[in-house]
């Protein structure tokens, strides 16, 4: 693969956020029965970031989740023999809440089927909305993005790239560009 764009810098990236915060804002007319939850493994670092931005603005402390969906794939037998799993962390109760899903990139729609699937076997919010730092297009299922930092008409012929300062050691999305 190589390196074909920069598409969002550290500052574009933390201004996107800052953006997405004020959307779930004004939408949920505050952060009064709000929870995030993020989807592993970008997403996590994503939701904490908006939960910290939304504390800022508001006051309020934002319950914070981390969703595995590995399970809940439909390609499990063919991302891995040993699929990797990992830790679902909800130490709040969904029941009544408005919850926003997080990630870093919205493509297919696949995962995000998969993360509906697992939130709803832990409980019942009133509402799921989702954030995603990207959204390049090319959806395989109906689903959307109520929340988008980027959108990003990509070939899938393209790979989005996200890195992110906890997971990568600096903040940058890339565009890059599958070799054949």
């Amino acid at each position: 693969m190589n390196a074909k764009a920069s598409i969002l810098s550290a500052d574009e990236l933390r201004r996107a956020l800052t953006r997405i915060a004020h959307e779930i804002l004004e939408r949920n007319k505050g952060a009064e029965g709000l929870a995030l939850v993020g989807i592993h493994t970008r997403g996590i670092p994503l939701a904490a970031r908006l939960a910290a931005k939304l504390h800022e603005l508001e006051g309020v402390e934002i319950p914070l989740g981390r969703l595995d969906i590995t399970l809940y794939r439909d390609d499990l037998s063919e991302i891995a023999h040993q699929p990797l799993i990992r830790e679902t962390q909800l130490n709040f109760d969904m029941q009544g809440r408005r919850v926003i899903l997080v990630d870093d990139v919205l493509y297919t729609g696949r995962t995000v089927r998969a993360a509906l699937d697992a939130l709803i076997d832990l409980g019942r919010p009133q509402s799921i909305q989702l954030a995603v730092l990207v959204d390049r297009g090319h959806r395989e299922l109906p689903i959307r993005a109520d929340y988008v930092g980027k959108n990003l008409p990509t070939s899938r012929s393209e790979v989005v790239k996200v890195k992110l300062e906890e997971t990568d050691g600096l903040d940058a999305v890339e565009l890059w560009e599958l070799s054949s």
